[in-house]
């Protein structure tokens, strides 16, 4: 193999791992000069990869969405069958390693032609395995577009309904696609809220790309899991309250971690954070986190309030009331215990 298919066969392996490469990055990862890289481009596109050349500042080149199935590689009929089975494994989840079946797919649908794009949409609605119960719908387009911002570290914006139907423009830095409970999460940095957030892919729409690259900020594996377990848990409750809490949000966020997301600013060194459970013991759980000495009040309703009230009651009589007597065999039993 010649130094000029081997150098072009590195190009198009470059372009197909990022979203997009300035020109002089390309270069330098080759050890060739811009003027080469221009050359090897033209090549790929001799070969029928559509790359699109941007000038300016921001310059650069990019693999564009429906460029030619890679020659030699795959067949037409053999490109659509590969992505129906990785949309089908990536919106169930039948195989280990979720993400690896999204980027999979993403690169595959990066170069599908418009025909088979079409093709693949018509007959991946119609395939569907049975005897597994489907969460929401997801867009695999929508899943695609944030994998490959993901890999690439590239912001986007998108449009956000929350479970209370508030609508809402956010730009953020997307670090992970993660499935549970029968859902995709995105775990990113929300740039306006400058914190970390997780939305919910099936109420996201409008992935836009903005070409601005961000450098990944680090988070371990134990702390993505615990994000995503915060927002699997953050769903609307049969009793919901919120504490204002005599704390600054700051002070909050630090002492409260992944589980202060939802909270707000109250100003005067206040922060309220919303709360709630199954009944009122579980939201009386909750409350119970607000850390020692720290004043609040809370809007819970009745007639969980009067329930939580009068179970308060019947607990501060029995602290207050002398202890009842231990039998001899109980007291036995503590001491081995303590022992």
């Amino acid at each position: 193999m010649s130094d000029t298919t081997t150098r072009a066969l590195s190009l198009l392996n470059l372009l197909q791992t990022h979203r997009h490469w300035p020109g002089s990055e390309l270069a330098d990862r080759l050890g060739v000069t811009d003027r080469t890289v221009r050359r090897d481009v033209e090549r790929l596109r001799e070969l029928g990869y559509r790359i699109e050349s941007i000038s300016g500042a921001a310059g650069g080149y990019r693999l564009e969405a429906g460029s030619a199935v890679p020659p030699l590689l795959l067949t037409d009929e053999e490109a659509v069958a590969m992505a129906i089975g990785l949309r089908v494994a990536a919106s169930q989840r039948l195989v280990s390693g979720p993400e690896t079946t999204i980027t999979a797919l993403a690169k595959l649908e990066q170069v599908l032609p418009a025909p088979l794009r079409r093709r693949v949409n018509a007959l991946a609605e119609t395939v569907q395995p049975a005897g597994l119960n489907a969460g929401a719908a997801v867009s695999s387009e929508v899943l695609g577009e944030l994998a490959l911002a993901c890999r690439d570290h590239e912001r986007v914006r998108f449009t956000y309904t929350a479970a209370s139907g508030e609508v809402t423009v956010r730009r953020v830095e997307p670090h992970s696609l993660a499935p549970a409970d029968r859902h995709w999460y995105l775990l990113c940095w929300d740039v306006e809220k400058e914190d970390w957030r997780t939305f919910r892919v099936d109420r996201l729409t409008g992935v836009e790309h903005t070409r601005v690259l961000f450098e990944p900020r680090p988070l371990t594996a134990e702390q993505v899991e615990e994000f995503i377990f915060v927002a699997r848990s953050w769903v609307r409750q049969a009793v919901e309250a919120d504490a204002v809490m005599d704390l600054s949000l700051d002070a909050m966020r630090e002492l409260f971690g992944q589980w202060g997301q939802g909270a707000s600013d109250e100003g005067d060194g206040r922060t309220r954070w919303p709360v709630g459970g199954a009944d009122f013991r579980e939201t009386m759980y909750g409350l119970t986190w607000i850390p020692a000495g720290v004043e609040y009040t809370t809007d819970l309703a009745s007639p969980a309030r009067e329930e939580l009230r009068e179970v308060l009651e019947r607990m501060l009589r029995a602290l207050d009331a002398p202890p009842p007597e231990v039998p001899p065999e109980r007291a036995a039993q503590r001491a081995g215990v303590a022992g």
